[in-house]
Order: C-alpha cells, then structure tokens, then sequence
C-alpha cells in the first residue's frame, strides 16, 4: 500500500512540474528584474490631462488620460499605434508594425504583412478607464549585452514618445540610468535563515516532535512577497500568477502536513513536505534574476524580495531532501506487528 501511495505522489509531482513548465510560453514577456531605471525626463510642452510613468524599472510605459482627453500614440514608423478615447477606452492598432514590435521586451515579434505605417488602422480595444501601459523600446536599453563604453551611473538611453493630445503634438523624453548593485546581505541572510529553518525542523524530527510547521514561516513570507509582485504590476503587462499561487500552494501543503502530523498520518505529513519543498524552490529559481539585478518588479522593498527568495530556494531545497529521506530512506517506525521471539529453549520445551 505504501509503495502504491509513494508511486502516486511521484506521479503527482510530476504532473505539477509539467504545468509549471507551461506558463513560460503562454504568458507574454512581463517586467523582469533589470538594471537600468527609466524615468520620465520632461514632457513638452506640459500636458496636466496626461500622466505618465514606467513600470518594471524599465519595462514598460504606462499612460493615464484624464476623462475627456483624447491620446494618439505614434509608433516607431511614424503609425498611429495607441489611442485613447475620450470616453477612457483605449484600442491599439492591430495593423500598426509597432503592436507586434512591442510583443517582445527587445523588439522580436514578428509583424505580420498587413501591418504597415500606411494601412488602414484596424482598432481593437485593450484598456480603459484612460490607463494602458506598453512595452516602448524608446524606453529602455535594448540588448541583452552592457552599454560598451558605459557603467554603473551613466545615463545609457534617451528617446523620445510621440503622442498627439487633443490634437496638439508632445513630445515625452524618457532617459534610462544604468544602476549599482543591491547589498548581498539580504540573500545571505535569506539563505542562513532557510538553513537554519530547515535545521531546525530536522532537530525536531528527531526528537520526535511535530516538525513540518516550522518552515511555515518561509512560505508565508513567499506568499506575501509573490503576492505583492502580482499586484503591482496591471494585468496587460502580463504578471506571472505563478508569483502566488506556488508558495500558496506550498502554504496549504504545510498546514495539511501539520495537520496530519498531530493526528499521526506520518505518511501523509512527509509527502505534503515534499510538495511545499518543491513548490518553494521553483518560486525560488524563477525569481532567481532578482538576487543580483538593481531594480524588480514590485511594489514590495528589494531587501525583502531578495530575502524571501534565498529562504525559499534554500529552506525549500533542505525541506524537499529531508522529506525525500523520510518516505524512502527512513525505517518505518509503524504499521506491522512485530514477530514474536522464538527461543530455543521453547523449540526443546516443545
């Protein structure tokens, strides 16, 4: 029976791991962690009834028009690409090159042959309430290499939106900042605490005392973070629900393992670890590019981002060993009676 229920939960695994590995190709390219920081320099002449800002640190421009005001926003060809509507819809141009340009944080989508500066827009609606934000890659640095003959502190990039507000033509300048390093005291501090978190549970074990619960606190902590990441960004930017929903469900896998534990379900207490072990490492490794990059994408201070990320790769990776070691390695301490002795003084009484 133990073996069939050991089969289940691999195969159980193995399902999760397959569905995490999807959303990379079905999501569109969210805001990442970067290096450069770009901000809005100026806009000329100056428009009270528009506001803008970048999101991401560099990723993408973010447009809010008052209710009444009407925004055209040229592409890269000289193309109406965005518009706002007085009445707060926004539509974008389906047959501008810029919509497929702006697909991709690098500019490799693939324009369709329909889509020329000349075409006939096709207008399909994609915003309201006036606010929309777009990948602009008159925004951002755009190669995956550093600025040659740059560094930290230089001003790498400035460029220039086009729009056309009520009619009047603006022009909004954007410069992008290439940014100093974070401390790495928070990933080591995260990595110590996942540690000793782990460690603790282990003592725990061994004494026979309830220990699954203990690593509660690194799942929390990635729910919160993961959930503050997903709600700062709108969703036409497209945030990862993975930011949330892998350390929550790591967070319901610990409460049902501590539950089981104080009921004695030892079985069932060591799977749910290696479900919420695995769940927090990949959290973990796919927010990996935040331990080291200036700026991430969230609303959440970068400390405490960086902090719950080395916990949970650590804590999750020490979490998803010791739970391995006790379905597998373990003796079991239960389950079959235990024979009684022969000796052979009964087999001569007999």
């Amino acid at each position: 029976m133990a073996r069939a229920l050991r089969s289940a939960l691999l195969g159980a695994l193995a399902a999760v791991l397959s569905v995490i590995a999807l959303p990379g190709t079905v999501f569109a390219d969210p805001a990442g962690p970067t290096d450069y920081l770009s901000e809005i320099r100026s806009v000329d002449p100056a428009t009270p009834s528009i506001q803008l800002e970048v999101l991401g640190g560099d990723s993408f421009v973010q447009l809010q028009a008052e209710d009444g005001t009407e925004v055209i926003v040229i592409g890269y060809q000289s193309e109406d690409y965005l518009w706002f509507r007085e009445d707060g819809v926004v539509l974008e141009n389906q047959n501008a090159p810029s919509t497929y340009t702006n697909d991709d944080r690098f500019g490799g989508g693939e324009i369709p042959a329909t889509a020329t500066a000349d075409a006939e827009p096709d207008w399909r609606e994609v915003g309201s309430g006036g606010r929309y934000s777009w990948h602009d890659h008159r925004a951002h640095w755009m190669q995956t290499i550093r600025p040659a003959g740059q560094q930290v502190g230089d001003q790498i990039v400035e460029g220039v939106i086009p729009l056309v507000v009520d009619g009047a033509e603006v022009d909004v300048t954007v410069i992008s900042t290439w940014m100093p390093e974070p401390s790495s005291l928070p990933v080591f501090g995260g990595a110590a605490a996942g540690l000793a978190v782990a460690g603790i549970a282990v003592g725990a074990l061994r004494a026979g005392r309830r220990w699954i619960a203990i690593v509660l606190p690194v799942a929390v902590l990635a729910v919160v973070v993961g959930a503050l990441q997903y709600l700062s960004l709108p969703s036409e930017t497209g945030p990862r629900f993975l930011w949330w929903l892998l350390p929550t469900v790591a967070l319901v896998a610990m409460i049902v393992g501590s539950i089981a534990d104080q009921r004695g379900a030892h079985f069932v207490t060591k799977a749910a670890a290696l479900i919420a072990g695995v769940q927090l490492v990949v959290w973990g490794v796919i927010k990996r590019d935040g331990l080291s990059a200036a700026l991430i994408p969230t609303d959440a201070p970068g400390w405490l981002d960086r902090l719950s990320t080395a916990s949970a790769i650590t804590g999750g990776a020490a979490l998803t060993v010791l739970a391995l070691w006790t379905l597998f390695a373990q003796p079991s301490t239960g389950g079959a009676a235990t024979a009684p002795r022969v000796s052979a003084a009964t087999i001569s009484e007999g």
